[in-house]
């Protein structure tokens, strides 16, 4: 497998992207292979941040929002919603590290 080449943060050549800015531009990357890489170095010894770079010119255009995938979010997103102790809508996505509401988790 041959190396990608590795461009320092925010001096990425023209006509590549990231999936967010892809996004921006109303494109995803639709199936191409991974072109390049950006890092930005991080202190302290940590690993630094990689951000994965997709050509413009081979990207797709977003596909729309249909019915059913509109419900499916929903649906999905109102199943994030229900705690699973007590079974009442939270009325917000409950945090996976408390595994419960917050009037649940505190009561254990």
């Amino acid at each position: 497998m041959a190396t990608l080449p590795v461009y320092p943060w925010h001096l990425a050549p023209p006509g590549l992207a990231t999936r967010r800015q892809l996004r921006a531009m109303g494109l995803r990357p639709g199936g191409q292979p991974v072109v390049a890489e950006l890092q930005r170095p991080r202190r302290r010894g940590r690993p630094p941040l990689v951000g994965y770079l997709y050509r413009v010119d081979q990207a797709k255009p977003v596909r729309p929002m249909t019915e059913g995938r509109a419900r499916a979010l929903a649906a999905a997103l109102r199943a994030r919603r229900i705690c699973p102790q007590c079974r009442g809508d939270a009325g917000y996505c409950i945090p996976r590290t408390l595994g419960a509401c917050v009037p649940c988790a505190d009561n254990h």
